[in-house]
């Protein structure tokens, strides 16, 4: 499926914020990690920032009136003035905005959408718009990051979103970190430990291979299987998924449960390669290794689909950002992956 690709973001231009699942965004208590990831947008990227009618009513509001996520999601996509959307945080639940959605809406008004975790649900309503998206940083999270973003998270706004060239190789970040340090203001000034990254691991596979890139958030994929939005399956056909574990982190077994469902839909057989993200925490790091080798390579015998593993994009920071749609290569011979096109025009 050819996805459309908005027009690049420029300084200067507007951008909306929308709370499409958690509404923490206007709660009391976080309400100045949402105004420090604003400022971000605004001092390292030029941008003016737009609020929806919606987006700072608060955690309560925001759960009860899916109707008006929704809408502030429509109206984000009419207002001609507004050239991006970006997404305050991820959630649980924005699976139960998509009776609201008007797909023609996004399909007449296409621009850049941002988000990951629970916004995967976004993603693919923009997907069965025909636009493509992206999975990458949000305002409260990585936008938001203590006392300064981090330099990869800048470097791939900056590229992916502000350039129109291809996109190229992504390296690995020599660091990565996942700690929680509880959101209070009075913590704003203390940083995040990092962890020496090891790179990414080839866990099986030969050769370089082409396809577009789908996925998301593996958990927040199960909410949508078996719904409008889910891809049939000529369009997981030659694709690259890409899956990321969030801070729920699911124990191995539900990972197991979940690629089987993957192989008794006939997707994994029709892929190019897969890249999996580094789990949350790194729990499960060799475990979940164990369980892609038990289902991909011993139960369905697809000993030579390319699988690139450890990549840092979704729940560990810093990450890179993928363009739904946008072609994709996995070289097993050295273990880089590459974004062949550009994600804007």
């Amino acid at each position: 499926m050819g996805l459309v690709k908005p027009v690049k973001l420029n300084p200067g231009d507007k951008v909306a914020t929308v709370s499409l699942s958690w509404g923490g965004a206007g709660d009391e208590e976080f309400i100045w990690r949402y105004n420090l990831g604003k400022r971000r947008l605004k001092e390292e990227f030029q941008l003016e920032v737009v609020e929806m009618e919606n987006t700072l009513k608060g955690s309560q509001y925001i759960y009860e009136h899916p109707e008006k996520r929704a809408e502030d999601l429509m109206n984000a996509f009419k207002d001609p003035s507004i050239k991006g959307i970006f997404t305050c945080i991820g959630g649980d639940e924005s699976i139960r905005i998509l009776p609201y959605i008007d797909f023609d809406v996004i399909r007449k008004n296409p621009k850049v959408f941002i988000g990951y975790s629970d916004t995967t649900i976004s993603h693919f309503i923009c997907y069965k718009a025909g636009l493509s998206s992206f999975s990458g940083p949000s305002i409260m999270a990585e936008l938001a990051e203590n006392v300064e973003m981090f330099d990869y998270t800048k470097l791939w706004v900056q590229k992916v979103l502000f350039d129109d060239s291809p996109i190229g190789n992504i390296p690995a970040p020599h660091f990565w970190t996942s700690e929680y340090i509880p959101w209070e203001e009075r913590n704003k000034n203390i940083k995040r430990k990092v962890y020496e990254n090891t790179g990414y691991e080839i866990l099986q596979g030969q050769g370089i291979v082409r396809g577009h890139l789908l996925g998301g958030c593996i958990e927040v994929l199960e909410m949508m299987k078996g719904t409008e939005i889910w891809p049939t399956l000529d369009e997981w056909e030659n694709a690259i998924l890409f899956l990321e574990t969030s801070e729920d982190l699911p124990t191995p077994e539900f990972v197991t449960y979940w690629l089987r469902n993957y192989g008794s839909q006939g997707i994994l057989q029709r892929l190019k390669g897969i890249i999996f993200a580094k789990p949350y925490d790194n729990q499960y790091y060799e475990e979940y290794k164990q369980v892609i080798d038990k289902v991909v390579s011993k139960e369905l015998k697809l000993v030579d689909l390319p699988i690139l593993y450890n990549v840092s994009f979704g729940h560990t920071a810093p990450l890179a950002i993928l363009p739904y749609g946008a072609a994709a290569e996995i070289n097993c011979g050295d273990a880089t992956f590459s974004i062949v096109e550009s994600g804007v025009v």
